[in-house]
């Protein structure tokens, strides 16, 4: 699949309980984040990068597309991908607008390359993405002397006019953001000097890993609860093989569904466990969860497990908003979980979600409360009140959420009605495949 078109027509789907528990052994794809870096870091490398289980889905699909535009010599062989690089500083600047689709991460990455190399570019997005807040790189990034045009609220479109002679950056982040984070070192490539990011919470360090694993020189140290990262400016970056995990925010899902209808029991192999990755599961086990990791090892620089998840009994939970980072895609399907477990659980300090592909707090609310489940924000906290049984019957608009719109469907599992969506088709930007793969674990999903 070397490059994806989506229809305009919206396809709804219905969710209801299947006839019988769900099981299976599956694997998921590529974990999103590394595979959006692994495209990147492969076009800033010398040499051939090889990519195995690179997620191919809609938003990585355009990071291959944008890195393409701007040089880099990206093929599909096999079943893995070949990246050739230009180096450091090597890439041209591209003939035609960077359209990101609807993928928020490569935008943002993608800003901190752009800013640093010496030329004329302009990105755009779909109709959510043009919706999506920028200032937050693009404000530390105009310190390298690039220059950004962008509209109110620094919304995309966004010109951007790289720096001639870049300036490294020393920041301290407002908010813990691995985007953001990620923006920074990856402009921090192309100036020289040392390029130094302060993140008040740690983040997922997958820029990290993967600027060790391709031989940059980069210091990590604890500060605080949070971390400072050192980066040293225009190293040469050697092309090196990449194996990307199974996402742990997609095998989040179909575990989810196996804890929910009872008499489950699915596992999910070779999934990313990264410690800034797997919040969730520490979470499920607070709920009581049948959550179980065999097989533990290393694959790439990256913890990898297999996960067995069995129905249970949950339990509410408070989860503290430090742990928001290593969960942040999460809290739509844990926030079904907590609708099915027993009491009121409080979910602590998500305003990260207010800029996601939605306002996915407000959104992750309307989603439970039309179906039946008593929900309150609070500031950014979301108050779900569980009762072990949800009427459902309710219409979900998903917002062009893929994320949303898989955790409405795995909702459905465990509703006395149909839960129905607007529109699946947004699905496939993180996970293609998904709908197949929870039929064949027995799920009962259907076209509306």
């Amino acid at each position: 699949m070397e490059s994806s078109t989506q229809s305009t027509t919206p396809r709804p789907h219905q969710a209801a309980r299947p006839a019988q528990p769900l099981t299976g052994s599956i694997a998921v794809p590529g974990d999103k984040s590394i595979s959006h870096r692994a495209l990147m870091f492969g076009a800033l490398a010398v040499g051939r990068t090889r990519i195995s289980g690179l997620l191919e889905g809609e938003d990585v699909l355009r990071t291959a597309t944008a890195m393409r535009a701007l040089g880099a010599e990206i093929v599909r062989d096999g079943a893995d991908w070949i990246v050739s690089g230009r180096g450091i500083g090597g890439l041209t600047e591209p003939a035609d607008v960077l359209d990101m689709g609807n993928s928020g991460t490569a935008a943002r990455l993608l800003a901190g390359i752009l800013a640093t190399h010496d030329f004329y570019s302009v990105m755009t997005g779909d109709a959510s993405l043009r919706k999506r807040p920028m200032l937050r790189v693009i404000e530390p990034l105009r310190t390298t002397g690039a220059e950004f045009y962008a509209r109110e609220g620094g919304r995309l479109p966004l010109t951007i006019r790289g720096a001639h002679d870049a300036l490294p950056i020393n920041y301290r982040l407002p908010v813990a953001s691995a985007q953001v984070k990620s923006a920074i070192l990856l402009a921090g490539l192309n100036a020289p000097g040392i390029t130094i990011v302060e993140e008040p919470e740690p983040t997922r360090d997958h820029s990290e890993n993967m600027l060790k694993h391709f031989g940059a020189t980069i210091e990590v140290t604890a500060a605080g609860h949070g971390r400072v990262i050192r980066l040293t400016g225009q190293p040469e970056l050697r092309g090196a093989d990449v194996t990307v995990p199974g996402d742990p925010s997609s095998a989040a899902f179909p575990l989810a569904a196996a804890l929910l209808v009872p008499g489950s029991s699915v596992t999910v192999t070779g999934v990313g466990l990264n410690p800034l990755r797997t919040g969730l599961f520490t979470t499920l086990r607070e709920m009581g969860a049948s959550l179980i990791v065999q097989n533990e090892r290393i694959e790439g620089g990256e913890s990898v497990g297999d996960i067995v998840a069995s129905g249970t009994e949950l339990r509410a939970v408070d989860v503290p908003a430090r742990r928001a980072p290593s969960m942040i895609d999460e809290y739509p399907i844990l926030a079904v979980l907590c609708a099915a477990a027993q009491g009121t659980s409080r979910l602590r300090g998500l305003h990260e979600l207010r800029v996601k592909e939605s306002d996915r707090l407000a959104a992750t609310a309307a989603m439970l409360r039309v179906n039946g489940v008593h929900v309150e924000i609070e500031d950014d906290d979301l108050v779900i009140h569980g009762t072990g049984k949800i009427p459902g019957g309710g219409h979900v608009e998903t917002h062009m959420d893929h994320r949303l719109a898989m955790s409405a469907l795995v909702l459905g599992q465990v509703t006395q009605a149909p839960v129905t969506i607007d529109d699946a088709r947004f699905i496939d930007t993180s996970f293609p495949g998904f709908l197949r793969l929870m039929r064949g674990l027995g799920a009962k999903l259907e076209a509306a």
